[in-house]
């Protein structure tokens, strides 16, 4: 594929996926814009998230550490006036917390003690060094079927863990939370199930105003129920590479 067919190629899918969510947002009764897209550009080379800055997409979110980080450096020296913000979206080892508080605006998986005490620190030193400017935002990720390989926290578990989150003030910022939909079940179950947390959650917690759900695959009913932020992969970047970068 060349360079001008594959800008053509995400262009399409870029601008069908803005129109299938502003389609939901109509049809849910919502405001234009209420439910933002971020582009999940995971095995996929930094040359088409370039392809995509360029393009106008702002929000970008990564599973994998080194991979993101390389990505956003060399984009970024490619691209030093472009506006992105890309979000550590997948399960995240304590000992990469350090690296990942120098590129991410917010880690959406946050889901232990441990963890929050890890990114705390590496954001801390990450503000003292220069490598960040804002306080690292935090979404804590609900599991809505207690599956420990899938990650999350139960509903029960998240006051303790925000005000954890929220005693670190100044290194880290209390965003809202993430989900992802279980396995088997009905999504709009699940993504309803969902939505009635967040509200629960924004009562105690009225800063913490971001929902990150859907996919791909069920982001009609994700802003149907509430989601702020639709983690959009294969319907924009295709199929996975048979070779991951």
């Amino acid at each position: 594929m060349t360079e001008d067919s594959r800008s053509r190629e995400l262009a399409a899918a870029l601008t069908a996926t803005r129109e299938r969510i502003a389609a939901a947002e109509a049809a849910a009764g919502r405001a234009s814009g209420s439910a933002r897209l971020m582009i999940v550009t995971k095995f996929f080379p930094a040359e088409d998230l370039a392809r995509l800055v360029r393009l106008g997409a702002d929000e970008f979110g990564e599973n994998r550490e080194p991979e993101a980080g390389r990505k956003v450096a060399q984009v970024r020296t490619e691209l030093p006036e472009a506006d992105f913000t890309m979000d550590m979206i997948g399960s995240v080892q304590r000992k990469k917390a350090r690296t990942i508080a120098r590129w991410a605006r917010r880690v959406q998986s946050v889901d232990s003690a441990e963890l929050t005490e890890a990114l705390a620190s590496a954001a801390s030193k990450a503000l003292d060094d220069g490598h960040r400017s804002t306080p690292l935002g935090v979404l804590l990720q609900i599991s809505l079927d207690g599956d420990p390989a899938r990650g999350g926290v139960v509903a029960e578990q998240l006051p303790a863990l925000a005000e954890q989150v929220r005693g670190h003030d100044g290194a880290l910022s209390l965003d809202g939370l993430m989900v992802i939909a279980p396995l088997h079940g009905q999504a709009a179950e699940h993504l309803a199930h969902a939505q009635r947390i967040a509200e629960d959650f924004r009562r105690d917690h009225p800063e913490a105003v971001e929902l990150s759900s859907g996919m791909s695959g069920d982001l009609e009913t994700a802003v149907e129920f509430g989601s702020t932020c639709v983690r959009v992969g294969t319907a924009i970047m295709g199929p996975r590479p048979l070779v991951s970068p």
